[in-house]
Parts: structure tokens; C-alpha cells; sequence
């Protein structure tokens, strides 16, 4: 049992990407659900899918939340506000680099809370 982790996008394909990314560096080992775009398949965010994504990611290690933009952190914690009590953290990083960092972690073995920090941590690595 690995932590899950819920990719919150404005965009469903941006989300599925990422996830599809993500999950082929753990090699499948981890639960990685994209929650992206709206319910009618525009460009949003939908607490209906961020609850459908954390209900599915939930194996029980707790989840890893990471949202895209600003109002994407509104959806999540009104969707987190609804549902108290879950291991959830969501994690102020950066959407590619803290989804695969993040699920780098869970597929080690980390904990929640390590999880979300090599999230975080995925801000200060460098490309050039």
C-alpha cells in the first residue's frame, strides 16, 4: 500500500499527461488519478472529479493532492472541507515536476508527509 496522489488540473489532458508520466516512472506502483477540467469537458476544475480522484487514490497510505493553479486550491479544500477526517495533504508544488517527485516517494515506501515534501521540493530543481 503506497500513498495516492490527485492531480488537480484545469485541463483534463494536462492532468491525464501528467499522470500517464507519473505513473510510468513508478512503474505503476502507485495510484495516480487525474482530476482535470470540468464535468462538461471545459476548462475548470470539477469538486465532483477531485472527490471521484481522492475516493480512487485512497488506498489507505493517505493521498497527495496537487493542484495547477489558484483556483484549483479553492476546489480542493472546499472538497477536503466536505470530507473530514482523510490523511489528505495538498502540496504547494510545482504540477509536473512535484507529480513525478511525489510519486517517486510514495513508490519508495515514504509517507504521507514525505510525499508531499518531495512535492514541495521539486521547486528548487534546476533544468539548465
Amino acid at each position: 500500500m503506497s500513498v495516492g496522489i490527485v492531480l488537480v488540473s484545469h485541463s483534463a489532458e494536462l492532468a491525464a499527461g501528467t499522470a500517464h508520466l507519473a505513473g510510468q516512472v513508478s512503474g505503476g506502483t502507485v495510484t495516480v488519478v487525474a482530476a482535470g477540467g470540468t464535468d462538461d469537458g471545459g476548462l475548470g476544475t470539477s469538486a465532483a472529479k477531485v472527490e471521484r480522484g481522492l475516493r480512487e487514490a485512497d488506498t489507505g497510505a493517505g493521498v497527495v493532492v496537487l493542484p495547477d493553479l489558484g483556483s484549483a486550491v479553492l476546489t480542493v479544500r472546499a472538497v477536503l472541507e466536505d470530507m473530514p477526517g482523510r490523511r489528505v495533504i495538498m502540496a504547494d508544488a510545482p504540477f509536473v515536476e512535484g507529480a513525478v517527485a511525489a510519486t517517486v516517494t510514495a513508490a519508495g515506501g515514504g509517507d504521507v508527509a514525505a510525499v508531499a515534501a518531495a512535492a514541495e521540493e521539486a521547486r528548487h530543481a534546476r533544468k539548465l
